[in-house]
């Protein structure tokens, strides 16, 4: 309940963090988009809805553009890095196990079949849905996939993904109606982000149906 209230009221929560943290918030925020795309237990973290309030804040002058931006492009890129890493270093050995703590293994096969599907541009069209962003990579490192071919579309993917969420939240997040309605935004952000994940899993369930 507690995460959902700073989840609707991000942008003051953010705020608030800034007033209280300083500079340390760049810090902060480097490490958060950096898990959520590199820490294959931690897909439940803030990823659109924390970079569209970013980028309203930054529009107030409490964050530098120029240089918030940047930093987390680098932490997006860099944490896929890693957890491509992570999959292609342990990834096998978890696929081989029913049961393993701290992750979940059916949210695992359904990425693996979107990998599968898409291939290389998984990287890149994962960014835009939470979730399939934190398995991507790490299905990505189990498969062996090229690095400088995996790299390649992480630092597109990764760029794109944190511009758009920024820079949008930036021009469009002080609009008068955005900023009275701004949880709602935030809600849309989050069920738009959904829609493209919930199709895959009814595509998938609809599969598994047939195959019986």
């Amino acid at each position: 309940m507690e995460f959902i209230e700073v989840l609707l009221d991000i942008d003051s929560f953010l705020a608030l963090y800034i007033k209280k943290y300083g500079i340390l918030i760049y810090f902060i925020l480097f490490f958060i988009i950096f898990a959520e795309t590199g820490l294959v237990v931690t897909p439940f973290l803030p990823g659109d809805s924390l970079l569209f309030a970013i980028g309203a804040v930054a529009a107030t002058g409490s964050m530098e553009i120029k240089l918030i931006a940047p930093l987390l492009m680098f932490a997006a890129i860099l944490g896929n890095a890693v957890n491509y890493r992570i999959g292609y270093t342990i990834g096998p050995k978890i696929f081989r196990r029913e049961n393993v703590r701290f992750l979940d293994k059916k949210s695992l096969e359904k990425t693996k079949l979107f990998y599968e599907k898409y291939g290389g541009k998984a990287i890149i069209l994962s960014r835009f849905l939470p979730i399939f962003r934190t398995f991507v990579p790490f299905v990505a490192g189990i498969g062996k996939m090229n690095y400088g071919k995996f790299m390649s579309y992480n630092l597109i993917g990764g760029s794109l993904w944190v511009l758009f969420f920024i820079l949008g939240g930036y021009y469009f997040g002080n609009i008068s109606y955005v900023q009275n309605n701004f949880g709602l935004v935030i809600i849309g952000i989050v069920v738009v982000s959904l829609i493209p994940s919930v199709v895959e899993y009814l595509k998938y369930r609809n599969q598994i149906s047939k195959e019986k």
